[in-house]
């Protein structure tokens, strides 16, 4: 793969690994009001940047994002949600970043969801089995990168028998069905992922995910 295409690839993590965005914490627990504050000011931040934020400085913005999620893991190493979160930021770092630089970013996005899943699988509704699968698939293979279609199959699919019904569990299936030309799968996704009930206090995420959605089922009729 030449580094042309690698940037096109990875710069498809920008758009496409949004996923936490509109995730509502539902596993913090009750007990824990630091993590669920720190968690609601990082989905905050993030729907700033990726929604609202000029492509050309969006690169920087995750950065300095990516660097918070750190520094609250710093402090609460054992939480789960943090490590799903500072994994999607350093995903979208990469993607808004390109080249072969942002290799290492996935890596780092990778290694925060398997900490997240050695913790607690179940975390925000198993969303970092989504985001891991995500990687997965977008991630190139080797020698570049660790992509792999199959690993990312079963992930999303995991993801999928915990959270049935989400929005961007579905998405990433019906994007990754599509990757696969198995669009007649992909199109039953995406449909009901636009039935996926709204999460309150995300609706800037909701609205960004659901505009994915019908941009990808418009590429499907083409």
């Amino acid at each position: 793969m030449s580094t042309t295409a690698l940037t096109r690839r990875l710069a498809a993590l920008a758009l496409s690994l949004t996923l936490v965005g509109g995730l509502v914490p539902s596993v913090v627990a009750a007990d824990e009001p630091a993590v669920a504050e720190a968690l609601a000011r990082l989905q905050a931040r993030w729907a700033e940047i990726q929604y609202e934020l000029p492509d050309a400085q969006q690169a920087d913005a995750f950065a300095a994002l990516g660097d918070d999620a750190e520094r609250l893991l710093e402090a609460h190493p054992r939480a789960a949600e943090l490590h799903i979160w500072a994994g999607i930021v350093r995903s979208t770092q990469a993607g808004a970043r390109g080249g072969l630089g942002a290799l290492g970013l996935v890596k780092q996005a990778r290694a925060h969801l398997e900490t997240a899943l050695a913790i607690d699988p179940m975390a925000l509704n198993g969303s970092a089995y989504t985001s891991l699968g995500a990687l997965y698939y977008q991630v190139p293979g080797w020698p570049l990168g660790f992509g792999d279609d199959d690993k990312a199959e079963r992930l999303l699919e995991r993801a999928l028998s915990i959270n049935p019904d989400g929005l961007d569990s579905l998405y990433f299936w019906g994007d990754y069905l599509h990757e696969q030309g198995r669009d007649a799968e992909a199109r039953q996704a995406l449909e009901k992922a636009l039935q996926a009930p709204p999460r309150p206090g995300r609706e800037l995420a909701d609205a960004g995910r659901r505009e994915e959605v019908r941009r990808l089922l418009t590429r499907l009729e083409e």
